[in-house]
């Protein structure tokens, strides 16, 4: 799947008043999920929605160009690092820093959002992708690209989920086309300690379940070598 649907959001005191609350009502952990372009923007943004009981981390999503700078934050490790330092003292809730996989080495963004402070990592996020209307022969999407999900990027999150869980000790947050307890068991494999279902909840709403059912049956099945 290809999607260019931005972030279509209430603004931060419409999620505060009329979002947080009713998510609240369910019962799990609720990680709240920011961006912004400046870190007086994440600031706001980080000290309003870490202040509230309800929320028991906040993921930084950091693919937005710092409009100060011109640098996409999550593409750039100093960036990244500085984001990170400026947001820490502002909450005692987990910070989660969603890393890009549209760039060289992911791995040196996530170790230095470790050095600024982040509590964990989160990946991978969407690719860089396009479409042609085989009608007009001009960009499908009307932004003319977007963002690349599903299971065509598994084994790119997987090898990009290596790379970073080798030269990092936070934990990370597997995610990037699983729709199969087996796929989030290859995940957890390659160093997740937690994993995350998309762009799957689009063709099935319960698959969040269904996948956590199929990867307990998963983690008690014994090794092909032993089943002959």
């Amino acid at each position: 799947m290809i999607n260019s649907i931005g972030l279509p959001n209430k603004g931060l005191e419409g999620f505060l008043a009329e979002d947080l609350p009713r998510l609240a009502e369910l019962p799990v952990p609720l990680i709240v999920s920011v961006m912004a372009t400046t870190r007086e923007e994440f600031a706001r943004l980080v000290e309003a929605v870490g202040a509230r009981e309800e929320v028991a981390a906040i993921e930084l999503n950091v693919s937005c160009p710092n409009v100060h700078s011109g640098l996409i934050v999550g593409e750039q490790p100093a960036e990244t690092e500085a984001l990170l330092e400026a947001l820490r003292p502002l909450t005692e809730r987990p910070l989660i820093v969603k890393l890009t996989p549209n760039v060289a080495a992911p791995e040196a963004v996530a170790v230095a959002a470790e050095s600024g402070g982040a509590d964990a990592v989160s990946l991978i996020n969407t690719l860089k992708a396009s479409a042609i209307d085989p009608a007009s022969g001009g960009p499908a999407l009307a932004a003319g690209h977007g963002g690349l999900s599903g299971p065509a990027v598994r084994p790119i999150a997987l090898q990009q989920l290596r790379a970073v869980t080798a030269v990092t000790e936070i934990p990370a947050i597997g995610m990037g086309g699983i729709s199969s307890g087996a796929d989030a068991a290859e995940f957890l494999a390659a160093g997740a300690t937690l994993v995350a279902v998309g762009t799957e909840s689009f063709r099935d709403p319960r698959a969040g379940s269904r996948v956590a059912n199929e990867l307990e049956t998963e983690m008690y099945r014994p090794p092909a070598a032993s089943r002959r």
